[in-house]
C-alpha cells in the first residue's frame, strides 16, 4: 500500500459535498451549493444575476480582492458610505440618484458586524434589483430575526474564516428553482483538482503549527518576501492599473483578472479534492463551539474602552463576531503593541476602495469621512485572543480614538 493510500480512502470515504451543503442549509435555512471559496461563489451570483456594465453598491472598506471580483463580473462598483462605528452601508445617506442607477447592492458584514438587510431589502425590492450578502466573516451573525445570508437573492460564505478550513465557502440562494442553473455556471468555471495542491493543503497545517512552535513567524515570512512568495508588502494589494485597464476592457472574465483575485488564495476556483473536503467537514463539525468562543471574547472586548459606543436603543449585541474592531489613536502603535505578545491584526482594509481604486475603476462614495475614519482607527482583534489583546492594549497605555462625530473617545 502506498504510503497515505489509506488515509485518502478514508477522506473519500467521508469527504461529500452533499454533506457540506446539508448542514449549511440547516443553518441557514435556504439552498445551498459548495464552492472552492466566497470569492468564486460571488462571482458565480453576479455573472447570474447582473447584465454586464451594471453598477453594483458595495462598501468601500471590503478586502481589495471583493472589488476585483465585481470588476471581474463585468460590473461597476459603486462606494457606499459607511456609518463609521462598524462599517455598515448608510442606507439613508445613499441618494436617490444613486439608488436609481444601481443594478443590485452588496454587503459586506464586516468582522461579522451586519449590514441593515432589512432596510437594504426594501430598497431592492423596490427598485426590482437583487441584493447580494458576504458573510464571509459573518456565519452566526443575525439581524432582523434572521442569519446573515437570509435576505439577500444570493448569499456567500467562506469557510477559511470562522470554520478555520482555510479553504472552501458556500453560494447559497432564495430561489431553490436556481439550483441546477448556478451548478452549471459553476461547473463550467471550476478548474479540475490537482494532487500537487491537496498534499499542499494536507501538509500547510503542520508547517503552521511548527513555524508557531518555533517561534519562527518573523523568519518564516522574511523567507517568503525574500523568494518572492508574498503578494502584499502593504495592506492593499499593488492595483496595477495599466494592467487592470486592460482587464476591464475584456470583463466580464474571471481569467483576466486571475492575478488579483487568486491573491491569498491561488485556489480559489479549483475543484475540491476529497482529503480538502474531509478536513473542511472536520471543521464544519466544531463550528458551533467555535462560535460560542467568538462571542465569548467578542463581549469581553466590547466592555472595554476601545470598543465602538453604544448606541441610544442600547448595547451593542455580541455576535460572534470574526474580528472585533477596536478603535484606538493610534493604529501603527497598536499593532506593534499586539506583535509584542505573538498577536498578529490582520484584515485591515485601508484606505478605502475608493481611494485606492480611484474614478477610473469606481465611482467614489458622496460622503466618503465614515469610511476614512474606520480604516484609519480600526484594529480587528481576534476574540479567540480576546484576554491577551485586552493586556497588551492596557501594558502599552493605548489611546482610544476620538469619535468620529467630534472630540471623546469612542468608548462604551
Amino acid at each position: 500500500m502506498a504510503i497515505g493510500e489509506a488515509g485518502l480512502g478514508s477522506a473519500r470515504r467521508g469527504a461529500r459535498p452533499e454533506r457540506l451543503e446539508e448542514t449549511m442549509r440547516g443553518r441557514l435555512g435556504r439552498e445551498c451549493v459548495y464552492v472552492p471559496s466566497c470569492r468564486f461563489g460571488l462571482f458565480v451570483a453576479l455573472r447570474h444575476w447582473c447584465p454586464p456594465g451594471g453598477r453594483v453598491l458595495m462598501s468601500p472598506v471590503n478586502d481589495d480582492v471583493i472589488f476585483f471580483v465585481v470588476l471581474a463580473a463585468g460590473l461597476r462598483p459603486v462606494q457606499a458610505p459607511l456609518n463609521p462605528l462598524d462599517a455598515s452601508i448608510d442606507v439613508d445617506a445613499v441618494p436617490d440618484e444613486v439608488w436609481g442607477s444601481l443594478s443590485a447592492v452588496l454587503t459586506t458584514n464586516l468582522y461579522g458586524n451586519p449590514d441593515d438587510a432589512p432596510s437594504l431589502r426594501d430598497k431592492c425590492d423596490a427598485l426590482g434589483i437583487p441584493l447580494f450578502e458576504d458573510g464571509a466573516h459573518a456565519i452566526g451573525s443575525e439581524v432582523g430575526g434572521r442569519p446573515v445570508g437570509a435576505w439577500g437573492d444570493a448569499s456567500v460564505f467562506s469557510l477559511s474564516k470562522h470554520v478555520g478550513a482555510k479553504a472552501g465557502g458556500f453560494l447559497s440562494f432564495a430561489d431553490p428553482g436556481l439550483r441546477d442553473a448556478l451548478e452549471k455556471t459553476c461547473e463550467d468555471l471550476l478548474l479540475p483538482s490537482r494532487l500537487t495542491a491537496e498534499l499542499a493543503y494536507t501538509v500547510r497545517p503542520y508547517a503552521e503549527a511548527a513555524v508557531r512552535g518555533l517561534r519562527l513567524r518573523r523568519a518564516a515570512w522574511a523567507t517568503m518576501r525574500l523568494l518572492g512568495l508574498t503578494e502584499r508588502e502593504e495592506i492593499r494589494m499593488p492595483l496595477r492599473a495599466r494592467e487592470l485597464a486592460r482587464a476591464v476592457s475584456a470583463a466580464p472574465d474571471l481569467g483576466a483578472h486571475d492575478s488579483w483575485v487568486r491573491v491569498d488564495m491561488h485556489d480559489y476556483r479549483l475543484r475540491s479534492g476529497p482529503l480538502r473536503l474531509a478536513r473542511i467537514g472536520r471543521r464544519m463539525d466544531r463550528l458551533d463551539g467555535v462560535l460560542a468562543a467568538c462571542r465569548s471574547g467578542t463581549e469581553l472586548l466590547l466592555s472595554t474602552p476601545w470598543a465602538r459606543p453604544h448606541s441610544k436603543a442600547g448595547p451593542v449585541p455580541a455576535h460572534p463576531l470574526f474580528r472585533v474592531p477596536l478603535f484606538v489613536a493610534d493604529r501603527d502603535a497598536a499593532r506593534a503593541a499586539l506583535a509584542r505578545r505573538g498577536l498578529v491584526v490582520g484584515y485591515l482594509y485601508d484606505p478605502p476602495l475608493d481611494d485606492y481604486a480611484g474614478e477610473r475603476f469606481t465611482d467614489p462614495s458622496p460622503d466618503p469621512a465614515g469610511a476614512r475614519w474606520f480604516a484609519r482607527h480600526a484594529l480587528p482583534v481576534d476574540p479567540l485572543r480576546a484576554r491577551q489583546a485586552v493586556e497588551a492594549l492596557d501594558d502599552a497605555r493605548v489611546r482610544p480614538a476620538e469619535g468620529p462625530g467630534g472630540p471623546g473617545p469612542a468608548r462604551g
